[in-house]
């Protein structure tokens, strides 16, 4: 079966930088930064990016341009023979449908807020009443339903399209609303009276709330934001040409992803501030804290739906990608056609999204990972804790160990074409440092989670 190629460096650039811009960049990334202690999170977060996340980006771009394969096959395609290499693909492919499974249904949170916005549900509540909207989505399970349903089929869609008509065409135009819209109600957020103290505690770094915890979250956000360690932005690196070198498109993708995080804290923290909430107020930052904000703020309706517009865009650019990935993979492995791949891959993530919604009600007795601990939990830790560094580390040690793909024919896909060149004096680094900082943090960070 031919590889389906991009039509555009445009379109390879937005694609993969959604991919990597979602959920992480403006749903986990500020609540992380606002439990951390703002800036000096924000401050290692970029540290983690540019010294872990750019050269396992580069990495996972290479073995897909280099293989001409889903992630699911490129091993065999790259791995010397008799080599077990490619039992990691497996695992990176189960990473992707568990990313979903709660994925889906957080972009289906966004969505039920964006049309309580537009309808404007939220008019005229107190602030236990918006807490009480909140609490309703996850009491009925019906309320998670119906937008993840939405999501699942207009994801599936799209990926059943060819490459260029669908997914190409509707993320270029999706990306581009996105990066005008966060622009727009940032600029609305930081005109509010506190944003002067919200950009303080947001920017600039306090050295007296470092913490082993600030690193480990840090390192997490880093490859849970870009989606690095599962395959997940190699099958775009299948779909390339050699006209332009790895690691500089990897910093533009890099350079996109960072700008919307550091937005969506821009358009965030001023808010609290201005209005006196809590900046720690973790999760439920977005869909409690910030719909009350909204009721405060002169046009609040507009505003509200104006962010959870981009939100909407901001969840759908990973969930095209990601499905993308699951279309791609499932084509190769079963020789279905893409509207049969996406079709039945559609019925498959109708059901694997249930043990997410039920695990905040009809399943809440089910708490994996101790007291107050859901299924959402167990997944999102099993992505970001386990699944995102470690298929890291093995990415690091496939294209360093002399038993794997090897440096030279690494740096040789990497550097094909114009622009920016990895550079070979990265050896040492890329073999005793980078594989080293990554389990050692992955260690820590398990043990203190337990």
């Amino acid at each position: 079966m031919a590889q389906d190629r991009l039509g555009s460096r445009l379109g390879f650039i937005l694609i993969s930088a959604g991919c990597a811009i979602g959920v992480g960049n403006v749903w986990k990334f500020p609540w992380m930064a606002g439990q951390y202690g703002g800036g000096i999170f924000v401050i290692f977060y970029i540290i983690f990016l540019i010294l872990l996340g750019l050269p396992v980006m580069a990495i996972e771009f290479s073995l897909g341009r280099a293989s001409q394969k889903t992630p699911v096959q490129m091993y065999q395609e790259l791995e010397p023979k008799g080599s077990k290499w490619h039992i990691h693909s497996y695992f990176s492919l189960a990473g992707n449908y568990i990313l979903m499974m709660f994925y889906s249904v957080v972009t289906g949170w966004i969505l039920r807020y964006m049309v309580l916005h537009v309808t404007g549900d939220f008019q005229g509540l107190d602030t236990d009443q918006v807490s009480a909207v909140f609490d309703q989505t996850l009491a009925n399970p019906w309320n998670m339903i119906w937008p993840t349903l939405i999501v699942v089929i207009f994801g599936f869609t799209v990926c059943s399209m060819k490459l260029q008509n669908g997914l190409e065409r509707v993320t270029k135009h999706m990306m581009l609303a996105l990066l005008v819209l966060i622009v727009l109600v940032a600029v609305k957020s930081m005109t509010l009276p506190g944003a002067k103290k919200g950009l303080s505690f947001y920017l600039k770094p306090d050295f007296s709330k470092f913490s082993v915890d600030v690193l480990i979250g840090a390192m997490n956000q880093a490859f849970f934001t870009l989606s690095v360690g599962m395959g997940s932005v190699a099958i775009f690196g299948s779909y390339i040409d050699k006209d332009r070198t790895l690691l500089g498109e990897s910093v533009n993708i890099i350079l996109l992803d960072t700008f919307v995080a550091i937005m969506a804290g821009l358009i965030i923290f001023p808010a609290t501030f201005t209005f006196g909430v809590s900046a720690e107020a973790g999760p439920s930052l977005i869909f409690i804290t910030l719909p009350n904000i909204f009721n405060h703020m002169s046009g609040g309706r507009i505003w509200g739906s104006l962010f959870f517009l981009f939100m909407t865009f901001a969840a759908f650019s990973t969930i095209l990608a990601v499905y993308e990935n699951l279309v791609a993979s499932s084509m190769a492995l079963f020789g279905w056609s893409r509207k049969k791949s996406a079709l039945i891959n559609a019925l498959v993530m109708l059901v694997l999204v249930l043990p997410c919604i039920l695990g905040f009600n009809r399943w809440s007795h089910i708490q994996p990972l101790g007291p107050d601990k859901n299924i959402m939990d167990l997944e999102d830790f099993l992505v970001s804790n386990i699944i995102l560094p470690l298929g890291s580390f093995i990415y690091v040690l496939f294209v360093t160990l002399p038993g794997g793909w090897g440096f030279t024919n690494f740096l040789d896909e990497a550097n094909s074409g114009k622009g920016l060149r990895f550079p070979a004096k990265a050896k040492p680094y890329m073999t005793f440092v980078l594989p080293v900082v990554i389990l050692a943090l992955f260690v820590i960070g398990l043990k203190n989670f337990f």
